[in-house]
């Protein structure tokens, strides 16, 4: 199962991160420890959405589309 998920900052509500993983959990974990240079400044991280996928290729499309203009304001508006 590939996951695609949107991080919530709560040090800065107002910052959002999306990306992409096997393991959830695990990768929550990396970017609350500091891991990700994108995401260690606005740490701790709270998951806002997770979808799970079975085809991998969809996922990573999904999350290419979270991350342009248009997926940002959608998920803005809905999420």
């Amino acid at each position: 199962m590939m996951y695609v998920y949107i991080l919530k900052s709560l040090k800065i509500p107002e910052r959002y991160y999306v990306g992409s993983t096997h393991d959830l959990k695990r990768r929550l974990k990396e970017h609350n420890a500091g891991y990700s240079h994108h995401t260690n400044r606005y740490k701790p991280w709270r998951i806002e959405l997770y979808l799970g996928f079975t085809d991998e290729r969809k996922a990573r499309k999904f999350e290419t589309y979270l991350k342009s203009g248009s997926g940002r304001a959608f998920a803005k508006m809905h999420f």
